[in-house]
């Protein structure tokens, strides 16, 4: 399908800011499972473009004026297919996506929990999709129960999280057995006008024949064709589509904006 998207990310602050860097992960990844028809990004100050360690296209935003606002908007047309497997795994090993992270790192609680799920499971694709209905099950979705720098295991024991909860439990719950898995940002078309935002799921590798599946672990199915994947990553951090530092400004205020649609006219 042609998803067109358009989406708006505005930053106001109290007082000026001095300075500013943020690097953006707002471009459709290269795969075999997407290709960007057209795309485009409106932002202050000079840009960057590079392909980061994970493969991703970044780009790094300097603003060095003063200013009270950022507005970054990226819009264009995607087309996706119904891939659910991709060989495209990038320029690191898989085995990157073993090493935990400061908010994907297992406890005994996350450990136990994987261990107990997969008791008497061989297959990949069977230890996959059992963890992620575990953790669907144990993560009730929420809006507004957490924030960006939640860990997995602080999740864990809430019980309540949203989409980047449930890939970063389900992220330390793939690392405590030995599963490489990744967190994917993007966007996802449900033909909902009043339900469009920022996604997240996660790849899971099934070796070296399948290369990485891709799962949605809040909606409980494969991540395909409604899809736009915009990074991948060790966690959130790592695929994060803004984020940055700034030097002065107070406090800040933050709103996003996006609308996807199966054509222009929509």
């Amino acid at each position: 399908m042609q998803m067109h998207i358009r989406h708006e990310t505005l930053y106001r602050y109290e007082r000026p800011v001095k300075y500013s860097v943020q690097s953006l992960h707002l471009t459709p990844r290269r795969d075999t499972s997407q290709r960007a028809l057209m795309w485009t990004i409106s932002a202050p100050g000079r840009r960057l473009e590079q392909v980061d360690a994970h493969g991703n296209v970044a780009h790094l935003l300097t603003i060095e004026e003063p200013h009270r606002e950022i507005r970054i908007v990226v819009s264009g047309v995607v087309e996706t297919s119904d891939t659910e497997a991709r060989q495209d795994d990038g320029p690191l090993s898989h085995l990157a996506y073993l090493s935990p992270t400061n908010l994907t790192t297992p406890n005994e609680d996350i450990r136990e929990f994987a261990q107990s799920e997969l008791k008497n499971l061989r297959e990949t694709d069977e230890k996959a999709a059992a963890l992620a209905a575990a953790v669907h099950k144990a993560i009730r979705y929420k809006s507004g129960t957490s924030e960006v720098q939640d860990s997995a295991a602080a999740v864990f024991k809430k019980g309540v999280g949203v989409c980047q909860d449930h890939a970063h439990v389900y992220l330390a719950s793939c690392r405590a057995v030995g599963i490489p898995a990744r967190y994917v940002s993007g966007y996802l078309y449900t033909g909902d006008t009043n339900d469009v935002a920022s996604h997240a799921w996660v790849d899971v590798w099934m070796g070296a024949e399948r290369g990485w599946r891709s799962m949605d672990v809040t909606h409980q199915r494969p991540a395909t064709r409604t899809y736009c994947r915009l990074a991948v990553g060790r966690d959130y951090l790592d695929a994060a589509p803004v984020r940055g530092v700034r030097q002065g400004g107070g406090g800040e205020k933050m709103e996003a904006t996006v609308l996807i649609a199966e054509s222009a006219q929509q």
